[in-house]
């Protein structure tokens, strides 16, 4: 390991600089860290939070030496994190993986959930040099939509789709549904994604009938976030090491896998 990823693999702890409740169960943590703040849109980072767990989180905002990670409360980890309050120390590893390729042409986002963090990161380095940006944020309820306000901010009001199962906002579907009708009617030069799986599969499917060029960023189980433990495989590829953003010729070679069965925290295969 180089001299580099070795300071990159190092703890650093740091305090925490604010917390931000962005919904009911999601909350948005500034922290302190020089190399994390040079993180590109689509890299994760490590966060340990002491005496519980350390969990990989994909990173919504850095720069000026601080970075941005947004965290729904699912787990123990995650619901002990929300007790957490400024000036209370995390440690942090990172920032690792792959990067999004930033087009110049029409792109269109597509996040779910708390996948919308990392897309509204690339949708800001965006903003000053695509040519026209399209989001469509999706979620089960109005309740766990996020970045509203901010997505309002990039995107013209007719290039921002917002969607809930429930019909509580925005057009009442599946995030998957309007995708068709837009890339049939606009020529995108890129299509970006992140959230659940099963709905990232149904994208990568209509980029590739479509001949349209798509990048993914996955989620796995992810313990040593280096490519070491082998935990977060997917075909032949290490999501933490290898992405976790792909291109569509990668995911092409994972459809066995991707939407369909992931290896669980014991390492034995479970359905996404």
């Amino acid at each position: 390991m180089s001299a580099y990823a070795t300071k990159l693999n190092t703890v650093r702890t740091t305090p925490i600089i604010n917390v931000k409740d962005e919904t009911e169960t999601v909350k948005t943590y500034t922290l302190q860290d020089e190399l994390c703040a040079k993180a590109k849109p689509g890299q994760f980072l490590m966060l340990w939070i002491p005496g519980i767990d350390e969990i990989p989180l994909s990173i919504l905002n850095a720069g000026n030496g601080e970075v941005q990670v947004s965290v729904r409360a699912v787990g123990d980890a995650t619901r002990h994190l929300h007790t957490m309050k400024t000036g209370d120390r995390l440690g942090v590893r990172g920032p690792f993986g792959t990067c999004f390729t930033e087009t110049r042409g029409r792109a269109l986002l597509v996040g779910g959930g708390t996948g919308t963090a990392p897309l509204l990161f690339l949708a800001k380095r965006l903003a000053a040099k695509a040519e026209r940006l399209s989001f469509i944020v999706g979620a089960k309820t109005k309740n766990e939509l996020v970045f509203l306000n901010e997505l309002d901010a990039l995107c013209t009001d007719e290039s921002a789709i917002s969607t809930t199962e429930d019909g509580s906002y925005g057009l009442q579907c599946l995030a998957t549904d309007p995708i068709e009708k837009l890339v049939d009617s606009q020529k995108f030069s890129m299509i970006y994604t992140c959230g659940p799986e099963k709905m990232m599969r149904k994208i990568v499917d209509i980029a590739e009938k479509r001949k349209v060029a798509l990048e993914a960023s996955l989620e796995r189980v992810m313990r040593c976030g280096i490519g070491l433990c082998g935990s977060c495989m997917i075909g032949k590829y290490r999501v933490c090491r290898d992405g976790p953003v792909f291109t569509l010729a990668q995911l092409r070679e994972m459809k066995n896998e991707l939407g369909i069965s992931r290896l669980g925290f014991d390492g034995s295969r479970i359905e996404v």
